[in-house]
This record gives C-alpha cells, structure tokens and sequence, in this order.
C-alpha cells in the first residue's frame, strides 16, 4: 500500500467486534444455528445478536424479531435468509449502522436473467445503505484470530495464511490438509462469491494490510476486473507474497478476435504471465498451494534461482535434479574451496559436486549435517539449499540412540540456515511420520515436506518473488509518447468510415513513432505502376489493400518475388481478379508494394484489449505456425524494460533467436526496444482493439516489420 492510498474499508467488519445473525435458527441443519455455534465454541469474545422473529432465545442467546430492534448496531450481518429478503435486509443494515454484509443465499446472476436483476437490486440497495457486501453465493467467511469462525469448521487453526477462494469445497481441502499437516494455520477466508461489491482486488489489498497474514493465497474461477487485481498485487507484492491457482482459462475476448493475438489472448496461459509480471505466484498444481503458501510465509524470497542438494542417498537427488531443471531452477556451480571443505569432513566415496552425496558419512553422525550446510551456505554461488533424503528418520531406521543427535542436527541446521539469510528446504522420506526432529525444523521456520515435487515448488516460488522484488527496486518507467494530430485524424476517419487501419496507415503508424518500417508504395491504378522503379531491381512484395479483406493471403491478394514492371502489371490484375472472386463487393483501395525482406527469424509481436485485463501484449515465434505452437509469451501494458526481455527469453524458441544451424543470433535488444516502442502506441492510442505484425523478421543487426495489421475500437 503507497503512502497516498486509505487503509481498506474492510477491516471494519472482517474483524468484527459484533455479529448479527439474520435467520438464526435452533435447527442443528441451518447455517444460522451453524454460525452461532462456531462463534461460541471458538470463543468469540463479541456481541453475538440472533435474529429471528419467531424466538425469543436461540443457543442461551437473546434472539431479536429485526435488525432494527438491535440495542446498537454491529459491525458484520450474516444473512442466511432467501435471496429475495436481502434488498430490504441491506437497507435496514443501513439504518442501524451495520458496516458489512455475508450474504450466503444463491439465486442471483448465477441463474439467470432474473438473478442478474435481483443481483443488481442488491448491489443498490448497499450502495444506498453504505454496507459492503461480501458475496452473495458466498460460502461464508472466518477471522481465527479474531476468533470469528462463521464456516463452524472443526480443527482449524489459527496461523499466518489468509485464503480467499470462490469454492467453499476448495477451502475445505485446504483446511483438511492443513489438519493433516499440523502446522499449518490459517488467518482469515473470504469465499467472494459472485463479487457483486467487494472483488478479488479489495481482498488482496486487505490481506496485504492485515497484520495476521503473511502470504495471501487465492482460488480463482475467473476474475472480474482483472487489471484492478493485477495494479493491486504489483504492489502487495513488494512487501508480501501473493500466491494465486488459477482453475480452467476464460474464453472472454475470444469469439469476435480478428488477429492471431486476439485468438491467442484470453488463455490461461495468458493468465499466468500477467499475474507473474505483477509479482504473483501462480501454482499450476492444487495441491501446490498451501505447500508453495507455507514455503513463502516461512521464507518470504530468495536471491536467486541457483540451489543446491544436499543427500543422504542418490536416487531422490536424482529426482530433485530433474524437477529443479524442468522447473528453471539452477543447480549450484560448487566452487573449488566449497569442494575441498566438503572432502575435508565426508567420507572418500561421497560426491563433492552439485548434488552433494554425503554417501553414508551421516549415518552415525547425522551432526554433520550442520557443517555440510556452513559450507555449502557461505558459498557465493549458492542462493538456497534443498536437504533431500531421509533425515529426521535416522532414529527409526538405524539406532534410537541417534536421537538426540538428530535433533542436535536438526536445531543446528536451523540456526545457521537462519543466520545465513539462505533458504532451507526440507524433503524427507520420513515426513508423513512427523518425527521430533523434523517437528523441530519446521516448528524453527523451515519448511518441510514429503514431496520432492513440492520442495521444489517452494525453492521457485522464493526464486521469483526475490527476482520480482530485485526487478521493481532498478525498474525504468514505461515509455510514455505524446499523441501525434495526424495520426489521431487516421483514427477519427476510420472510425467514422467503420474500418479498420489501412496496412500502409498501420506502418504509417508505426513509422510516426519510431518504429523502423521498410518503404513502400500504394498503388491505385495501373498508370501509377512505373513509380515501382525507384525500387530498382530488388524483388517486390505485392498485397491488396481493402477494407474488407482481413486476411490477405486467403483471398489470393499476395504476390512475392516480383521484378519489374511487366511482373507488377500482371501481379496486380491476378491480385484484383483473386480478391473479386473471394469477396465480390469488396472495396479496393489498391495495392501496396515494398521490398521483400532478407531471410531471417521470424517473430510475432501483437496487442489486443482483453476485456479483463485491458491492453495485453504478446510476443513469440512468428508465421503461420503461431497458432499451432502457441510459443508466445504475454505482458499487460505498459511495460517495463524488464518485463520486454523477460518475454523475450521467456519463449521456448529463444534458441533459435540465440543462433541454431550455423545461424547468426538475432538482435534481441532491438526487439527489447520494438515491444517498448509498441507498448507505449499502444497507450497512446486507445483507439487500437487490436495490432498484429506478422512476421516480423529478426536479424542480428535489427529487424523487418513485414505486415501490420491494426483493428480499430469503433466505440460501439
């Protein structure tokens, strides 16, 4: 939160100090018994005010028939009456000065158009009565420090993970996880329902404020407005760790796009890069969160992505080798006075290089665990640890008398892991059965797991928030443009024609901020043909220009290699004659023709207005094959300088930009300024629905913009 933003409005009846229960009951069955039962067994220390105008007393409580009989108002109403009671209900919290509502009935957009109505009587009925809304089709909510538990849930608890999540069943196993591990706690839940007042952003801000928590972790279905997520979570992210799941992906934007960009955008692949450039934490697994949550509560980041194994056997060393390389970790270059200590203290047989085999020098002395990590932790060229292997069951499968030395190892490791300033992981094989030793590190702030696919997760999720945070502290600011007047006249004529840019208007475009677009002619007749020759005799790209010809080469409106006139004549009618018989009515403004480019790579660079997450823009190996390969990467705009390259290396095809085949390698730093460059267009010119160049051909020495294509919002 900046200096200059208020302090969330959500606190107020997040952490109530008084509850009204409206449709409190003494059925066992409905949730208005459930709430005020787990209120009292977990000890809240409020007013706790049941309303029910047909009891005078519910659960030793003193019941009441309205909220307007109240002695004084309350901070939080839990509505558990019909969905056509809440309007009205909203208006009374109103006037008695409730601060907030938990609306849990269903019925509303969810349903249908009837719903959407009441849903939007709701939503102005609160505004009215100046009461936020959480949900409705919430599962409900829960403050355990607080010790407001509304949910009732048994064996919860208390701890630094906040959770918002639009499935009450996805909390569900969260919480039995979180049983089941024993350590874990939680701070507060929100489930959001259909969002209809408070979204996914206000949440994230009050987690990020909220001293209880320190990671906040979301189940997303699908966002409302995304981009008002991802401004929010730029920010929390600096000072604390947000970790999102995001389930299926949106097809939102999809069905009308006209370009490769707009067909690609929308993805969850999508997704997941905005939330990442904001500094988020995807998990892609579900049974990743709440392992990737702790490691990040306990740890917060790393300096780096370079880790080492430390082993006690070589098979799960192999296997964490293999997750941490597909995961884009780093496996530690050990330097040579790190080696030479090693082979000072193992045994002759074990492996001094990365990972670390110990090779049975710790089976009757499991201490020297304790110099292993000194060693490898004063290594500069080590940013954290993964301990892999069997410790903790030492005890258990060789000698009880190792048990105070395990222990002794296990405080030991600890300490200088927390002295050190470098992240520990544990993965041991004995983890499900909760030895004293492990109970230790964990109690200790270690996170400790059973799987090594988890320990992995947990070392990349501090990777990228430290790289995250290391990023935002040396950023530039995005480029900013001033607005040039006859390009904005292009946009006022096309939008009052209802057409999209021209391709030479597109390159005119680009070429009026900077961008280096090769030259080019429109030709509207066959007399204007001879102007062609100031080309030389370099080989000529022919392509119709029309309104209503999107996709040029389906219509047979490209020609490639000409030379001379009589080749551009007899392109030009075979053009005409193609794109005729393809669209009969369509209109022809002429032809373009510019030189053909050199051979080179082939990239895609491209916008669209994602009706989520605003302007996006993509880059990834270009041609015919983009939307096959789906090889693309994407950042929301504007862009930083950091985020430009980390597109850039970010695509699987970054070998073939770097040299493949005997091929030069491209001029990424041109590319970097090109996706800049457009960035800041694209800002620009909100006028812009969507902006396509493809290809465009990287060289080592720059690059080719060989098409455009701009589709225009007609503001409809």
């Amino acid at each position: 939160m900046t200096a200059s933003q208020q302090k969330s409005a959500l606190h107020g009846f997040l952490a109530p100090n008084s509850i009204a229960i409206v449709g409190a009951s003494a059925d066992p069955t409905k949730r208005g018994y459930k709430a005020i039962v787990g209120l009292q067994e977990g000890g809240f220390a409020g007013e706790i005010y049941p309303i029910n105008p047909k009891a005078s007393e519910i659960l030793g409580l003193k019941a009441y028939p309205s909220l307007s009989d109240l002695p004084k108002g309350a901070d939080l109403a839990l509505m558990c009456t019909p969905a056509s009671s809440i309007p009205g209900l909203l208006r009374e919290c109103g006037r008695v000065g409730v601060k907030g509502a938990v609306i849990l009935a269903s019925g509303f957009g969810e349903t249908g158009a009837a719903g959407a109505k009441l849903e939007a009587e709701v939503l102005a009925a609160a505004q009215e009565a100046n009461v936020r809304v959480v949900g409705p089709n919430t599962s409900g909510m829960f403050n355990l420090h607080q010790k407001v538990d509304l949910l009732a849930l048994q064996g919860v608890k208390p701890g630094d993970i906040g959770i918002i999540s639009q499935s009450g069943n996805m909390l569900l196993a969260l919480a039995l996880e979180a049983q089941a591990h024993g350590n874990i706690g939680f701070s507060t839940y929100v489930g959001p329902g259909n969002q209809t007042d408070i979204g996914f952003a206000d949440y994230l801000r009050y987690l990020g404020e909220e001293a209880n928590t320190r990671v906040a972790t979301f189940y997303v279905e699908g966002f409302k407005d995304g981009r008002q997520f991802l401004d929010t979570a730029r920010e929390v992210a600096l000072t604390k760790p947000v970790v999102v799941y995001k389930s299926g992906s949106t097809e939102a934007g999809q069905k009308a796009a006209a370009s490769h960009t707009g067909s690609l955008a929308g993805s969850y692949a999508m997704t997941a890069d905005l939330l990442r450039q904001a500094g988020v934490n995807v998990v892609e697994q579900s049974d990743e969160i709440l392992p990737v949550a702790e490691g990040l509560a306990l740890m917060q980041q790393a300096a780096g992505k370079r880790v080492v194994i430390l082993s006690d056997g070589g098979g799960q060393a192999t296997i964490a080798s293999d997750r941490l390389s597909e995961a884009g970790m780093e496996l530690a270059e050990l330097s040579d006075a790190t080696r030479a200590a090693l082979g000072e203290i193992l045994f002759a047989q074990a492996s001094l290089v990365n990972p670390v085999d110990v090779a049975g020098s710790t089976d009757a002395n499991p201490e020297l665990f304790i110099q292993c990590l000194e060693i490898l932790a004063a290594d500069p060229n080590v940013d954290m640890v993964f301990l892999v292997g069997m410790f903790g069951g030492y005890a258990l499968r060789f000698a009880k008398e190792l048990t105070e030395a395990e222990l002794r190892a296990a405080d030991g490791m600890a300490d200088v892991a927390g002295r050190m300033g470098k992240p520990l992981v544990v993965f041991s094989l004995y983890t499900p059965a909760k030895p004293e030793p492990l109970l230790r590190m964990r109690a200790a702030g270690l996170p400790v797991t059973d799987s090594i696919e988890h320990g992995v997760q947990v070392l990349k999720a501090l990777a990228e928030r430290g790289g995250y945070i290391a990023r935002r502290q040396g950023e530039e600011q995005a480029r900013a443009i001033s607005v040039d007047a006859d390009m904005q006249a292009c946009f006022t004529t096309a939008r009052k024609e209802k057409r999209d840019l021209f391709e030479f208007e597109a390159k005119q475009l680009l070429r009026t901020y900077g961008v280096d677009v090769p030259k080019e002619l429109i030709l509207r007749s066959a007399d204007e043909i001879d102007q062609a020759a100031e080309f030389g005799d370099t080989p000529l790209a022919m392509k119709v220009v029309s309104k209503d010809i999107l996709h040029k080469s389906d219509a047979g409106g490209v020609k490639l290699n000409l030379v001379g006139a009589d080749a551009l004549r007899a392109a030009r009618e075979a053009i005409l004659a193609s794109c005729k018989v393809y669209k009969a009515d369509a209109e022809i403004e002429g032809v373009l023709v510019t030189p053909m480019a050199r051979k080179g790579t082939e990239v895609i660079i491209g916008t669209s207005r994602d009706p989520i997450f605003g302007p996006v823009l993509m880059f990834g190996l270009g041609g015919i094959f983009v939307e096959i390969l789906k090889d693309v990467a994407f950042r929301a705009v504007p862009l930083s300088r950091d985020d430009a390259r980390s597109m850039v290396e970010q695509i699987k095809a970054r070998k073939i930009l770097e040299g493949a085949r005997g091929e030069p390698p491209v001029d990424k730093e041109a590319l970097v300024a090109l996706l800049l460059n457009i960035s800041a267009i694209v800002e620009a010119h909100p006028e812009i629905a969507e902006l396509d160049l493809n290809p465009v051909i990287a060289y080592n020495d720059g690059y080719a913009v060989v098409d455009a294509r701009v589709i225009v919002d007609q503001g409809e």
